[in-house]
């Protein structure tokens, strides 16, 4: 008999997901564990694993199509055997539109695009393009990352490609047409209604001199344009306001000298293959600062500290949809030139969208560094439930005293935000000592 493949739940809370590629075909025998699917996240393409061996008899959803967390999207069973019918389908694109006066907000953030005004679609043309018109009548056009980073990479102008996903969603297979045909598939969209110019008011006329009198007699506007929020920003907010406002920050200085941690690094590069970057060698610094300070490796649980055994850390990596935070696990295991290929390899898939969901799950600390943008210091907000986060600044020369002389030093600021329900003042400062001392005598993560 034959077998439903469901899709699954593949974030947390989501209702809907995007089918983004399908990586086997009608007839295809796979094995378990094999990949079938990418399904596209607000954060993330996930990929898809078979649960059950034998041969596939059915895709029910197309790529682009937004499907609901449950439905079937494909059948397995033996060569030849009929497909059963299943007994829920489908894309999310059949399901009753809201009308567009009255969107409802949904608190959890997930693929789905807030409702627009758009025309009944029924099953039997739920594969056809919406017209330019309906996507210009809801006020934006509604892209998908996957879509939006592939138009990026070929030069194509987004705005000029008519969506055939759901709501006249552009998804991949739009852009790739595009690019294949050597031109876009529709006429520019105007200029969303909200685009409009809005007049400042006129600020009111110095009373001085005649040319004081003769600006406040011109006029002055200001124009603004309005950027929709995508699934994955409407993520970022809601996690950050959400740890901002219920996890209770503080925050712990240190300067580091790392002069001696830049020499190393030199010498380490001129002759090994894989190029070591500071932020490398901050990593495992942090994890050789857990290994000394292990109390320190902790989070809040609703009923008990969650203490890990492992060093399993977050890189901040910035992307054009915004910040991913995929997760570098064992670290207190691994080599400094292992670290910079997992962290090199981690950024080019999370820009690329190519992050799987348990690459982005878990871990008890997060490392985020905007030194490369010459800034010297900042505090960053936490990322629940991690219950800390190491912000690194840029390292440059400043005066210090050294045996009471005055001499210069590479420095580098570090600021410590932890969660205080379960890393008390005194242990964090134990741990960022720690740090500080493994970072100023960089040898000691080498042994």
């Amino acid at each position: 008999m034959a077998t439903q493949i469901k899709l699954p739940e593949v974030a947390a809370g989501a209702t809907h997901a995007v089918i983004s590629s399908w990586q086997v075909a009608v007839g295809d025998q796979v094995v378990v564990g094999q990949q079938i699917a990418e399904i596209e996240t607000d954060k993330a393409v996930v990929e898809l694993l078979a649960e059950t061996a034998g041969t596939i008899l059915e895709l029910i959803g197309k790529p682009g199509d937004e499907m609901e967390v449950g439905s079937t999207i494909a059948m397995v069973g033996e060569a030849g055997e009929s497909a059963a019918a299943p007994e829920e389908v489908t894309p999310a694109a059949e399901a009753p539109v809201p009308p567009a006066a009255s969107p409802v907000a949904s608190p959890v953030a997930s693929p789905v695009s807030e409702p627009v005004a758009t025309p009944s679609v029924t099953a039997a043309d739920t594969s056809a393009a919406i017209p330019a018109e309906t996507v210009q009548a809801s006020g934006r056009q509604r892209v998908s990352p996957i879509a939006r980073k592939l138009a990026k990479d070929a030069g194509v102008d987004v705005s000029q490609i008519t969506g055939t996903g759901p709501s006249g969603r552009v998804v991949r297979r739009d852009v790739e047409a595009s690019v294949a045909n050597g031109t876009t598939a529709a006429e520019p969209v105007a200029a969303p209604v909200a685009a409009s110019p809005v007049v400042a008011p006129q600020a009111p006329a110095p009373v001085s001199t005649s040319a004081s009198k003769e600006l406040a007699s011109q006029e002055y506007s200001s124009t603004y344009s309005t950027v929709p929020h995508t699934s994955m920003r409407k993520a970022i907010a809601r996690r950050l306001t959400e740890s901002k406002s219920t996890v209770p920050h503080f925050y712990l200085n240190a300067d580091c000298k790392v002069d001696e941690l830049l020499a190393l690094r030199k010498k380490i590069n001129e002759s090994s293959q894989v190029k070591i970057s500071v932020n490398d060698m901050v990593v495992r610094a942090v994890a050789a600062a857990f290994e000394d300070v292990p109390e320190a490796n902790v989070v809040w649980g609703p009923d008990a500290m969650i203490k890990y055994e492992s060093v399993d850390i977050s890189i901040a990596v910035s992307t054009d949809g915004g910040l991913l935070t995929p997760v570098i696990r064992g670290v207190e295991k691994r080599s400094l030139s292992n670290i910079a290929r997992t962290i090199t390899d981690l950024a080019e898939r999370s820009r690329a969208g190519k992050l799987r969901q348990e690459e982005l799950n878990g871990g008890s600390f997060a490392v985020t560094n905007l030194g490369m943008y010459g800034t010297s210091s900042f505090s960053a907000i936490l990322n629940p439930p991690q219950s800390g986060i190491l912000a690194v600044g840029a390292a440059g020369p400043k005066a210090v005293v050294v045996d009471g002389e005055i001499t210069v030093a590479t420095i580098m600021s570090v600021t410590l935000s932890a969660d205080h329900r379960a890393v008390d003042g005194a242990l964090a400062a134990q741990w960022l000592a720690a740090f500080k001392a493994r970072i100023e005598n960089p040898l000691t993560m080498l042994i």
